[in-house]
């Protein structure tokens, strides 16, 4: 018996009579709620029009499920473009019947690069101003964005850690196991929640704002800095680490390469000219 161990058995979702509303995609509508009305305040103190939001709440909306979706099927899952094409792009299965699944698979690291590009596109289409500039302020909701993320995967009990060896950690009685395992999904949303702190303090109380890049270098090391510590807690989710000899995992080669854009970032925004 473990009794200092917490076991965890979530419901599939909130029951409304007619239908289940899965608790992940519950925390997808709570990020995206809570990322607009961030970025609605933002918009007001940099006096940009209103009207511009409800374009960004489209193109990150696009970008996040787009790139998560097929960052996770490139970076960990290849084979099913071969195996069950449709299902890359579409909520169901259908190899072997007909089934609806939802997106389970997606990969932060190809939300990350689909919110690059949506944001590039957005800013000339729609902004216009610096890309920095852009990316300096929509960062903030995402980090906050990728609380509810992890704690969706926690609800699901996907994407979870090592066994802990000790009478400490959390049972996912879902997953029919009776020993403790690391939270890494909680792990990983606390650390975001300090990321989406930081940031929030250097935008409205410091004048960094005005140093185009730096703000968006922090989030890069920072965000990236946490998802690279608590990979060493998770359950391998594949990819291609074996071919670096299982060193790292696949997320942590993927962290690396952003930790050190970050890096460069912070360090030639403190030489680059301010803005207003």
């Amino acid at each position: 018996m473990h009794y200092l161990s917490f076991t965890w058995i979530p419901s599939e979702g909130l029951n409304l009579g007619f239908y289940t509303v899965q608790y992940y995609s519950l925390m997808f509508v709570i990020a995206f709620a809570l990322g607009w009305f961030i970025m609605k305040r933002i918009y007001t103190r940099e006096g940009v029009s209103i009207e511009k939001l409800d374009s960004l709440f489209v193109y990150m909306v696009l970008a996040i499920l787009i790139g998560a979706r097929l960052g996770h099927v490139i970076f960990y899952q290849p084979s099913l473009f071969k195996e069950d094409f449709f299902s890359v792009f579409l909520p169901f299965r259908f190899k072997g019947g007909f089934e609806f699944t939802g997106f389970r698979g997606l990969a932060s690291h190809g939300a990350a690069i689909g919110i690059i590009i949506s944001m590039y596109l957005y800013n000339k289409k729609v902004l216009h101003k610096s890309l920095l500039w852009i990316f300096d302020r929509i960062i903030i909701p995402v980090a906050i964005g990728a609380v509810f993320v992890r704690f969706g995967n926690f609800m699901n009990s996907e994407i979870v850690g090592h066994p802990t060896q000790t009478d400490y950690g959390v049972i996912f009685a879902n997953l029919g196991e009776d020993f403790p395992r690391h939270p890494a999904q909680l792990y990983e949303a606390f650390g975001y929640i300090f990321v989406f702190l930081t940031l929030w303090f250097v935008y409205w109380k410091t004048e960094k704002r005005k140093h185009p890049g730096y703000i968006f270098g922090l989030f890069l090391i920072l965000l990236w800095s946490v998802r690279f510590v608590v990979e060493f807690f998770k359950i391998s989710q594949g990819g291609f680490e074996s071919t670096f000899g299982n060193i790292l995992t696949t997320g942590q080669w993927l962290s690396i390469p952003f930790i050190l854009a970050g890096i460069y970032l912070m360090y030639s925004a403190n030489q680059r000219k301010t803005t207003s």
